[in-house]
Order: C-alpha cells, then sequence, then structure tokens
C-alpha cells in the first residue's frame, strides 16, 4: 500500500508541472524548485523526529552521494534531456523500463527469486506503460534514446542504493540526505536567479508561492517517504513493478482534470497495470 501510494502520488505531476511550465519555467526549473521544496520538508521532519538520523558512518556517504547525484539528479537531468530529444511518449517508455533493471539488480545483488508471476507482472506493466505513452513516434534520435535508456537505469537505482542504506540507516535519514544533495545539484546548474523574474514577468506570484511548495510535498516529500518505507518490508523487484501505476494514475488525471481524451490503447494499458498489480498481490493457498 505504500508503493502504491507513493505511484499515485507521483501520477499527478501533471497537476503541478503544466501551471508552472505555463508560467515560464523551463524543466529543470521547476525540478530544481520541487526537489528543493522537498528537500527543506526532508530537514525539517528530520530536525522535528530525528535529529540522531543526521548521525551517519563517514564510510556511507559514499553511497548517499550516488542516491543523490547518480541516481535522483541523472534521472531527472537524463529523462527531461530525452523529452527534448524526442516526443514524451517515447521518453516515458524508456524511463519506465525501470522495472526490467531492477529485477536484474535484484537477481544479481540481493538474490531475490524472479519467479513465473512476477515475470508476467513485467511484462504486464512494461507493456501497459508502452500502451499508455502512445510509443511508436516517429522523432527518434541516438542520444535520446542513450538519455532515455540512462533515466530507466537511474531510475531503478533509487531502490538498490536505498536498500544498501536501509540496512543501517531510517527512511527519513536516506531520503533527506538524498534530496538535500539532489536539490543542492539542481540548483546550481538550473539558473535559479532567473526564476524570480520569469514569475514576477508571468504575474503569477501567489500562484507561485503556493504551487512550489505543494509540488514538492504531494510529488516529492509524501511519495518518495512512502516509497522508501515500503521498501524495508517488499522486494525491490516487486516495489519497481507496483510504482508503474503513476502512468496509469497520470493518465486518469489528464482525463479527468484535463479533458484529454481516453483512447482505446490507453484503456488497454491501464488494464495491464491493473493486472500486473493484482498478479504481484495474489496470495495462493498450499
Amino acid at each position: 500500500m505504500l508503493v502504491l501510494a507513493a505511484g499515485i502520488l507521483w501520477g499527478s505531476m501533471g497537476l503541478f508541472v503544466r501551471p508552472l511550465s505555463a508560467m515560464g519555467l523551463s524543466s529543470l526549473q521547476i525540478s530544481s524548485v520541487r526537489m528543493l521544496s522537498a528537500a527543506i520538508l526532508f530537514n525539517l521532519l528530520m530536525l522535528l523526529k530525528n535529529r540522531q538520523g543526521y548521525r551517519i558512518n563517514i564510510k556511507d556517504l559514499g553511497w548517499f552521494l550516488a542516491l543523490g547525484l547518480g541516481s535522483v539528479s541523472v534521472t531527472t537531468w537524463s529523462y527531461f534531456s530525452a523529452i527534448q530529444m524526442m516526443d514524451m511518449g517515447v521518453a516515458a517508455i524508456l524511463l519506465y523500463t525501470s522495472p526490467i533493471w531492477i529485477c536484474l539488480m535484484a537477481r544479481l545483488f540481493f538474490k531475490e527469486k524472479l519467479n513465473l508471476p512476477k515475470l508476467i507482472a513485467l511484462v504486464l506493466a512494461f507493456g501497459g506503460c508502452c500502451l499508455i505513452s502512445g510509443g511508436g513516434s516517429a522523432r527518434l534520435s541516438a542520444a535520446g534514446i542513450i538519455m532515455g535508456l540512462t533515466s530507466g537505469i537511474s531510475y531503478s537505482l533509487y531502490s538498490v542504493f536505498s536498500a544498501v542504506l536501509l540496512r543501517k540507516y531510517e527512511p527519513m535519514a536516506v531520503t533527506a540526505f538524498a534530496f538535500t544533495i539532489c536539490a543542492i545539484a539542481l540548483t546550481i546548474i538550473s539558473g535559479p536567479l532567473e526564476i524570480p523574474g520569469i514569475i514576477a514577468e508571468a504575474g503569477a506570484v501567489k500562484s507561485f508561492v503556493l504551487l512550489g511548495p505543494a509540488m514538492g510535498l504531494v510529488t516529492t516529500f509524501l511519495p518518495y517517504l512512502f516509497y522508501t518505507f515500503g521498501l524495508k518490508y517488499l522486494d525491490i523487484s516487486k516495489a519497481g513493478i507496483l510504482a508503474t501505476v503513476e502512468p496509469l494514475v497520470a493518465t486518469i488525471f489528464g482525463v479527468i482534470v484535463f479533458s484529454e481524451r481516453l483512447t482505446l490503447f490507453s484503456g488497454l494499458g491501464i488494464a495491464a497495470i491493473f493486472a500486473a498489480n493484482i498478479l504481484l498481490n495474489i496470495r495462493t493457498s498450499k
């Protein structure tokens, strides 16, 4: 339930990104606002609930840097780069190769079993993402494909690096360090000094003050906290497949909020992802 809740909240991203984009902010600037808001919330929670969590073994600093820079920051940078080079549908499909990489890494590093239900669920989930994303765009490039695959691999590494750190640290500490590192990196490269001028020119200061923190809370702080807590109780391969509920929810929000058309392929994709999630949660008796 924690992982599914995370996927549902990630699926609400468009509700915040679209109005912020309409103000004139770039994708990278929106990402930096999102990560900075979330990092502030994570650290406030740490200060209130778990100040001892800031005490980490210096030997584990590399793992935290790998999580914040090698996973979260690289995923954001490579995914938005792929969107600029190709159509969003193809970029989304490449991002959601992540469950495949997670399953392979889980088998290689954590010796998790790849049983038949899990493999069928993996095929259903990836196929559903392809159908929802529209697939088969004519606008392709070698660099875009590399960036898209990079986003999928780095996205999957969040589960792997988190699983390693969760053996020693609480989920709250893991997420706080990861997103503080990511927020610093994205703020440096996104041109933060340009943001106030863009918002003022758009006449959207009040909307930005409301949407920025809300986006950090709803699409980053809560879902990553839920997902990281969920990893304590779930195989990382299963968690990766369950999180594919995100594009399903995003499609539903698009239909309800933005009056987007629900195509036959989108409907089939939703059904496939539902089937994958049901299959992963079936308990069979002896």
